[in-house]
């Protein structure tokens, strides 16, 4: 009886390790997926970056003439039209100084008037020879001297006008204005940094700034400024409504970055858009012919973007260069031929020649 258990358990430790080798044995189990079987088709040359916008005009608004800044005649972030006052500056001094100005040139006129007619009385004297030449040459040059002091005292007269002049501060340029730097009854002068009062921005039109890479760049050189089509997305997602176009593309390369510096300018009507505000840009250049995957289906590991691809039932890693986005797919430049089946979902599972099972 003893002898025959112990045969019943060496039948049951070799049937276990039968079982156990042909698990081992059987192949493995297929991962079941779904795929998408790519074509080329048209699709836009598109590249996008984080752009920033700033006025097409800025201003900074300075005191030209020193003096005790007397009023300010503007509400700090209104709109004003150019030629608009927006700071007073005592004005006192310098009506002062244009008079002492026209006083000066009155009397170099009495003695320009007076210098000519001796000159007219000697001259006829030399001419009959009553006098030397000596005194009537002397006589012409003192009429031309007090010529000469008149012109100076015309442009000190001039000089006290435009300095009277600059004691109102106006607006340059029409924009929105900014914080006035300087307080009233402050004492403002245009050599030192209290000449600066405030700045003016003109945000209608608006441009935006942005970069893009050498590659990127080289892509939209060859074509027209004038058919590249520009669109802006607002950090809320909201795509804005207005037309964008090119005005600006960088002759060089920025050595530290490695980018290419550009500018678009578009209408701002509403001041939708503020300056410093953070946009997303999408320049569009034409039309080609490429590959288009869904995002999910890109993988990323150290050596670039791959997808998974089906050959010969089973799953093999496919490294591929994308493009731009459009909408939720990756645009596929290199790497994928027409009729190759890409694997778009259970990612997670798979393995260099892992069987399939197609959905």
């Amino acid at each position: 009886m003893r002898a025959l258990a112990i045969v019943w358990l060496v039948l049951l430790a070799a049937c276990s390790q039968g079982d156990a080798r042909q698990k081992k044995d059987a192949a493995p189990q297929a991962v079941p997926v779904s795929v998408l079987e790519v074509t080329p088709r048209e699709v836009p040359v598109s590249f996008e970056a984080v752009g920033r916008a700033e006025g097409s005009r800025e201003v900074q608004v300075r005191a030209r003439v020193s003096g005790i800044l007397e009023k300010q005649l503007y509400v700090e972030g209104d709109s004003v039209e150019a030629g608009a006052v927006l700071f007073q500056i005592e004005r006192a001094p310098f009506e002062i100084e244009l008079a002492q100005a026209r006083g000066t040139l009155a009397q170099e006129l009495a003695r320009e008037d007076l210098a000519r007619q001796e000159y007219e009385r000697l001259k006829g004297l030399a001419d009959r020879r009553a006098i030397s030449q000596k005194e009537a040459d002397q006589a012409a040059s003192t009429a031309r001297q007090s010529s000469a002091a008149v012109q100076v005292a015309r442009a000190r007269v001039r000089q006290a006008e435009l300095n009277l002049s600059y004691t109102t501060v106006s607006a340059p340029i029409g924009g929105i204005t900014g914080r006035a730097q300087q307080s009233i009854g402050s004492l403002v002068s245009p050599s030192n940094e209290s000449a600066m009062l405030t700045t003016l921005t003109r945000a209608d039109p608006v441009w935006v700034r942005f970069s893009y890479s050498e590659a990127e760049f080289s892509r939209i050189r060859g074509t027209d400024p004038k058919d590249l089509a520009v669109k802006l997305e607002l950090a809320d997602g909201r795509v804005y409504p207005e037309q964008a176009k090119i005005n600006f593309s960088s002759s060089t390369v920025d050595s530290a970055t490695g980018t290419v510096q550009m500018r678009a300018e578009l209408a701002n009507p509403r001041l939708e858009l503020l300056p410093g505000q953070f946009v997303r840009v999408r320049v569009i250049a034409g039309m080609e012919r490429a590959m288009v995957v869904p995002q999910a289906a890109v993988g990323q590991n150290e050596g670039g973007r791959f997808v998974w691809v089906v050959a010969d039932g089973k799953a093999v890693p496919r490294s591929i260069r994308t493009g731009s986005w459009i909408g939720t797919d990756w645009v596929v430049l290199d790497g994928l031929k027409s009729g190759d089946k890409v694997i778009v979902d259970n990612l997670v599972r798979l393995r260099p020649g892992a069987p399939i099972a197609l959905k």
